[in-house]
């Protein structure tokens, strides 16, 4: 994720420095001391521990579409029944991607030159030596602000020769990666190379998505890269070398878990989520068996606690676990795209819990409304993230805002006008030297070292997170489902959908534009 700012105010006394917040609407004041007592970080750590003893058993992961998943949505589903929930799973296919060798990226005339590379998911795979071509819409040198537009419209490229490879060279900028490839492909390149745009911030590799399959290799390359090779091909032909290795498995399956509470007073419900699968490369203990193991402590002690019983809640509790996170937040959009119109009117909010045990971690609350990241969710999400707020201040704890920038399940909520929320421990970002003042924690080392990695087995999970966190995600949980008021200033009950709103930058992990 991208870095996030820190607010509210420390227990030792540490401020942060501030812009004023939008007011947020509040909630009526519910307590939920009961819920929070009984959720505990040694119920979590039993369902982490069994997350673990599976991605042991099973190749070192918990994948979407291995043995590893399978057996995880198993254990989900047997812990949701044993407690009494009524459980169901929701099957659906998705185009698998995988990366089968490293790319290649080297200049082959007028001069030898390799330079760093790496391949897009869903890029196709193939070995094609040709010559430059730049788009129109290129900005060389960039503008302060981003404002490339190459190779967003068709008409951008000149069309392919009929016998001679040729490889699109495409500044990054203006539009989603899979437009630019796309139309690559079909003025007749061979491949393509995105190259990134050069402003601060935009000047390496970016770990980018096409989001669908693409019939030609597509490679990012550096700013330095783009330039360097923009600048000869002005003086003359240049001839490059793209390679990528990949497979797509255009029918893969895999599966959603689902288990509710009965329907509350008042006929809404609120989506409580959290990715199952992990990476492939680990078994994904925080990312994000945290997150699952969190829910199902929750899940389990609100029945234990009667607070399932019909007629007790105000609004229905649905949690979810969703699959191929991953791949790209694919089992998250296969839900949202499932419902109705109608059935999609009826969810009151969603909540999303996507690693809370990082090793480094910040007490980071999603930006509902946009105060620090001008990117605001959906009429309500500040509403949300108040809730949180509140919570944290409360316990005499700061905590730090966070953007909605697609990296996790609550995209497809928010895209559908969905009021959204939710907490996040930290991933593969830098923790600063002002948030370790606040925070506790090292400066200049990553929130979670072990992100997408081997390691990130129960010995990454620091419990202190995981209490915090945890006792503020059965807190939001219960608020939300027990509150009369509603989530909006008028104090409605019912959802209002908001304008459509701009396309999000990341894909989970992955850029898209």
């Amino acid at each position: 994720m991208k870095k996030p700012l820190i607010a509210g105010v420390a227990a030792l006394g540490v401020t942060a420095l501030l812009a004023p917040a939008t007011p947020a609407f509040a909630v009526d004041p519910v307590d939920s001391s009961r819920l929070r007592t009984a959720v505990t970080v040694g119920g979590i750590l039993e369902h982490e521990r069994a997350l673990q003893a599976i991605a042991t058993k099973n190749d070192g992961n918990r994948a979407a579409t291995t043995k590893g998943y399978e057996a995880s949505v198993t254990y989900v589903t047997k812990k949701l029944k044993k407690a009494g929930f009524k459980v169901k799973t929701q099957k659906f296919t998705f185009p698998l991607f995988r990366e089968l060798a490293p790319a290649t990226l080297a200049q082959v005339t007028p001069d030898a030159e390799d330079y760093p590379t790496a391949t897009f998911d869903y890029s196709g795979s193939g070995d094609v030596t040709g010559t430059v071509v730049v788009p129109k819409g290129t900005v060389l040198p960039p503008t302060a602000d981003p404002s490339s537009v190459a190779g967003c419209e068709p008409g951008d490229f000149p069309t392919a020769s009929a016998t001679e490879p040729q490889v699109a060279l495409i500044q990054r900028g203006g539009c989603d990666f899979v437009i630019k490839a796309g139309n690559a492909a079909d003025a007749g390149y061979d491949a393509a190379i995105i190259f990134n745009e050069g402003q601060e911030g935009r000047t390496d590799l970016y770990n980018g998505t096409l989001a669908t399959p693409s019939t030609i290799p597509v490679v990012e390359a550096e700013f330095a890269t783009g330039d360097a090779l923009v600048a000869q091909a002005a003086k003359g032909p240049v001839t490059v070398r793209v390679t990528t290795s990949t497979e797509v498995d255009l029918k893969a399956k895999t599966k959603n878990v689902i288990a509710e509470t009965p329907k509350g007073r008042s006929g809404t419900t609120v989506v409580v989520g959290a990715h199952l699968d992990s990476v492939f490369e680990g078994p994904g203990i925080n990312d994000n068996g945290s997150g699952t193991a969190t829910l199902l402590e929750i899940a389990e002690q609100m029945k234990k606690l009667g607070y399932t019983k019909k007629g007790k809640l105000e609004r229905q509790v649905r949690f979810a676990f969703w699959g191929a996170e991953e791949e790209g937040l694919l089992g998250s959009q296969a839900y949202v795209d499932s419902l109705s119109p109608e059935k999609l009117s009826t969810i009151y909010a969603n909540l999303n819990f996507d690693m809370v045990g990082s090793p480094n971690y910040v007490r980071f609350v999603y930006d509902g409304d946009g105060s620090a990241f001008e990117t605001p969710g959906p009429a309500g999400s500040g509403a949300i993230e108040k809730i949180f707020t509140d919570y944290f201040d409360a316990q005499g704890l700061a905590s730090a805002p966070t953007e909605f920038d697609g990296r996790s399940d609550y995209g497809a909520f928010i895209d559908a006008g969905i009021p959204a929320g939710g907490l996040f421990s930290g991933a593969e970002g830098i923790k600063t030297k002002e948030e370790a003042e606040v925070f506790g924690g090292t400066a200049g080392a990553p929130y979670d070292p072990c992100y997408h990695q081997a390691c990130d087995t129960v010995s990454n999970l620091d419990e202190k997170a995981l209490f915090e966190l945890g006792d503020a995600a059965a807190h939001a949980t219960f608020v939300l489902a027990t509150s009369k008021t509603g989530l909006y200033v008028d104090g409605s009950r019912m959802a209002k959908r908001s304008a459509e709103r701009p396309a999000l930058p990341y894909r989970g992990s992955k850029a898209v534009a």
